[in-house]
């Protein structure tokens, strides 16, 4: 009788009518360009990362998020498995949401940076803190946004790069787009390939086994099919071959082949002060792992996911009131993971109140019924406060989870694990408090944070020595991070800079130890100086200590690690543009590792010639 409460509640809403002054064209560039979730809901926990940022570490998600933001990359070595740990939380707890839409694998419950080319979208945005209510499972630490643009009106535009470097490292990418008044489309290809046979520095080893081959494809479309209806398309498929790297302790044959194609269709009705958007989705992920990449054997998982997403939006004249339903099917299997079905329906409802002139707050709710296992209703609360136009006060609130995964429900092997059909999602609570001043030149924020979590899974020997996940652990993080923009302008010269520092302590509660490869210390710094076609800039982030033991007994040093680039644009005609670089990575040649006995690469090259046209 409570879901059924619960639903009529949602019909209710979507009935009702109501009138606003809002101008239609508004709208439309809302609908075409962000989340709404974003753009009304998460304001004060936003950082965009755009134009030239994504041009100098658009390669791969780890390279971007490295040099800008606080958010701590493991590698298993260049261009290897790649996985977050984003305000002292686990990879799994992090969310990366998709044109509006959780892609977090269900079978290891992350998502590979390395697989993912972020200068194939208009930008990518970090949201800091919990966002379960809106983005679902895993928003524990934070989520990472990515957006298509798709653009109407538009010149017919294309890019061409080719860039080869250090390790016999070559890549080509291309991207076009273009936009009348009833359509527009984009297209965006990156192939890479490297031997990746990079000197383990201080010994005579090489990195012997992590060549690597990954092709990514990017589409987008978008359809008006009236004045008051829009319809969008949106693909993404990766395919990659790579073997994997050893250790300095051990060498490996192994290969790793993995593909991820996304497809999501999404149509849009809007009409005054009301937004409707209906979107289908399919989701499949397959890999492949070649112990002895000699052999032909191999275990494999996959799933296949079909979801359906209802979203209404009612705008007052101070008030917004946004409810959502989700409906998912996901089926999986493997050869380590019995097959299984996972069907979720989930209610989201989103409140906003511009309570005065200088104050807002916002609270969501969710609620979801799930086939496997019992979810927890989660709440949302923040405000914020603007004393004067350049400084902003923000609070928020929320309780946030993570869904089992099938590996940790549905995992089966004969070599002593297992999964447990019995474990609970995990939880945690979450507290923010944040301040930011801003001027035309520059602006300055800081945010001071708390989480605490519980039924954390671990996994673990039961009492008969099988190890399998268990609801264990309880972890407290908390931290503080400061950033500081700075942009000046005199005539032809540009100068820009953008640095911050993050402080994260995060334990397990149960052992009073901090947790493994969490920075207590991070810094990132970006100097940029553009003179009328040229352009240089600086880079480095530093990563300070982390123990790499649960009981903190070892630990690696911390390290920091700069790149230098310079570029030149040369205007061949008026649609010809041709632009060439030069960057140098690593250029203090540093001995680092941020997972342990898994060197990185000491100091390298990078040529890049761009082609605009």
């Amino acid at each position: 009788m409570r879901n059924f409460n619960f639903l009529l509640a949602f019909a209710l809403l979507f009935s009702f009518e109501a009138f606003s002054q809002k101008d239609s064209v508004t709208v439309l560039d809302e609908v075409i360009l962000t989340d709404v979730r974003l753009l009304h809901f998460s304001n004060s926990q936003v950082e965009v990362l755009k134009d030239s940022v994504l041009k100098r570490n658009g390669r791969s998600l780890t390279d971007l998020l490295q040099f800008n933001s606080g958010i701590y990359l493991k590698e298993n070595g260049l261009r290897m498995v790649s996985s977050p740990s984003f305000r002292g939380t686990n990879a799994s707890q992090t969310a990366v949401i998709w044109n509006g839409i959780n892609i977090n694998s269900q079978l290891t419950g992350q998502v590979d940076f390395n697989t993912i080319v972020p200068i194939n979208y208009g930008n990518v945005q970090v949201r800091k803190g919990g966002g379960s209510v809106q983005f679902g499972s895993g928003a524990i630490g934070g989520s990472i946004h990515l957006q298509d643009e798709i653009l109407f009106n538009s010149e017919f535009e294309n890019e061409l790069e080719l860039s080869y470097g250090s390790f016999d490292t070559r890549g080509l990418d291309y991207r076009t787009s273009k936009g009348s008044d009833k359509f527009a489309f984009g297209f965006g290809l990156n192939y890479r390939a490297s031997e990746n046979d990079y000197d383990y520095l201080g010994t005579d080893l090489q990195n012997e086994n992590g060549d690597f081959e990954t092709l990514n494809l990017n589409m987008n479309a978008g359809y008006k099919l009236s004045e008051k209806q829009l319809l969008k398309f949106y693909h993404q498929s990766f395919l990659g071959d790579r073997n994997f790297s050893g250790t300095l302790t051990a060498p490996s044959m192994s290969k790793y082949k993995d593909y991820n194609t996304r497809n999501l269709l999404e149509w849009n009705h809007f009409k005054n002060n009301r937004i409707h958007r209906v979107k289908f989705g399919y989701l499949y992920e397959q890999y492949k792992y070649f112990a002895n990449k000699e052999r032909p054997d191999f275990s494999f998982g996959q799933t296949n996911t079909f979801l359906g997403n209802y979203d209404y939006k009612i705008s007052f004249d101070r008030i917004i009131i946004d409810a959502i339903v989700d409906i998912n099917r996901t089926t999986g299997d493997g050869s380590s993971v019995m097959q299984a079905t996972r069907n979720t329906v989930a209610g989201t409802l989103l409140f906003k109140h511009q309570l005065a002139e200088n104050i807002s707050y916002d609270l969501s709710l969710r609620r979801e019924f799930v086939s496997d296992y019992d979810s927890p209703f989660v709440y949302a609360l923040n405000a914020e406060y603007h004393p004067n136009e350049h400084h902003t006060i923000h609070l928020n609130a929320s309780k946030n989870y993570r869904v089992p995964t099938f590996n940790e429900i549905y995992w089966i092997t004969g070599a002593g694990s297992s999964g447990n059909p019995n474990i609970l999602p995990e939880s945690s609570y979450q507290l923010e408090l944040g301040y930011g001043i801003q001027f035309i030149k520059w602006n300055f924020n800081w945010a001071a944070f708390y989480i605490s979590s519980e039924d954390m899974i671990q996994w673990r020997p039961n009492d008969t020595g099988v190890w399998m996940p268990m609801n264990i652990s309880e972890a407290t993080n908390y931290g503080l991070e400061a950033s500081l923009k700075y942009k000046e302008n005199w005539g032809e010269h540009e100068l820009v800079w953008h640095g911050g520092y993050f402080y994260t302590r995060a334990k397990n509660d149960e052992i009073s130890k901090d947790l493994m490869y969490v920075p207590r210390h991070k810094a990132t710094g970006n100097l940029s100086y553009a003179y009328s076609t040229w352009q240089c800039f600086y880079q480095v982030f530093y990563n300070g200590e982390v123990f790499t033991t649960s009981d903190n007994s070892e630990e690696l040093p911390g390290y920091a690690v700069s790149n230098v680039g310079v570029s030149k644009k040369i205007q061949l005609t008026r649609n010809l543009a041709l632009t060439s670089k030069v960057q140098l990575n690593n250029i203090w040649n540093k001995n680092y590792q941020n997972v342990a006995f898994r060197p990185m690469p000491g100091r390298n090259i990078q040529l890049n010639l761009n082609l605009n046209f």
